[in-house]
């Protein structure tokens, strides 16, 4: 815990601290803003968020994890092998900070490691997202020279860093910040699947007097306490082209005078991010009201 001078300070939290309204793993956030006791090192009371990105805790859970808190952007680090980061894993992330109206800047890495048909697949997710109005940077941490581009994102914000295990994350702040030395490491023999390196949400210092809050690798992103009526709102290109749709009600499944899926036919919108929307508007279907 540090205090406004920057003094760290070893706290915990007393008894049942609970956050009212919030059924979350946990109650305390890598951000939060906090009042505490610093002479017997108790956390007294969570100071109002001003945002914070959310998941389902698990597959089978119906509690959720809040990844990070008080942020000003959100990077998603994604690779396309070693391990491929699925489509929809992207499609959720990103719907998840449109919800919470946290800005979301997709960084494509490993490009050292890519022949001819990968840097063709970067190019396809490249031009799909920057068309929807995402910025999407395209980056090698371990041989570009320079990562100006991510110094200059990053400078003077808080952002939360996220993505798959063994994509190189890790690896990145080690470039942004080299005092930090995080371990990084191999990928795994089964599906090139990464290994957990960071174990749990940590905030890190870069240059330009920004903050980075690294999270652990994610395998999967369950999205939580999402009305089904809104789920299209935050997919930019679908919301932009629904006010067509015959009926104002539409959510774009099988309905008549469906501009979406008129749109999705002449490929306007990417057939991926249609196929996205739809798991979402699918999965736990008893959850939304």
């Amino acid at each position: 815990m540090a205090d406004e001078e920057g003094n760290i300070h070893e706290c915990f939290l007393r008894g049942r601290f609970r956050v009212s309204g919030v059924r979350t793993t946990n109650p305390l956030a890598v951000g939060d803003n906090v009042t505490f006791d610093p002479v017997e090192g108790v956390i007294v009371a969570l100071l109002p968020r001003r945002n914070y990105i959310i998941r389902r805790a698990s597959n089978l859970s119906r509690e959720s994890q809040i990844l990070a808190a008080n942020i000003d952007q959100a990077f998603l680090v994604i690779t396309v092998k070693m391990p491929a980061t699925p489509v929809e894993f992207i499609d959720r992330f990103l719907a998840t900070a449109e919800a919470y109206r946290i800005p979301a800047v997709i960084i494509i890495n490993k490009t050292d490691l890519y022949g001819e048909e990968e840097l063709s697949r970067v190019r396809q997710i490249r031009d799909v997202y920057e068309k929807i109005g995402y910025r999407v940077m395209i980056i090698s941490a371990t041989v570009d020279r320079s990562l100006t581009e991510v110094e200059d994102a990053l400078r003077n914000r808080i952002t939360l860093l996220s993505g798959n295990s063994g994509v190189g994350k890790s690896t990145l702040l080690n470039r942004l910040n080299p005092e930090l030395s995080l371990k990084t490491g191999s990928l795994s023999d089964y599906h090139e699947q990464g290994k957990h390196i960071t174990t749990f949400p940590e905030m890190h210092p870069v240059g330009g007097g920004g903050y980075v809050i690294d999270t652990p690798g994610i395998r999967g992103f369950g999205v939580i306490d999402f009305d089904r009526k809104e789920i299209y709102h935050f997919f930019p290109e679908i919301f932009r082209i629904s006010s067509g749709c015959r009926f104002y009600n539409c959510l774009h499944l099988d309905e008549p005078g469906c501009t979406v899926r008129e749109a999705v036919a002449r490929d306007d919108i990417e057939p991926w991010r249609y196929r996205s929307y739809i798991s979402m508007m699918l999965e736990n279907n008893e959850k939304y009201r």
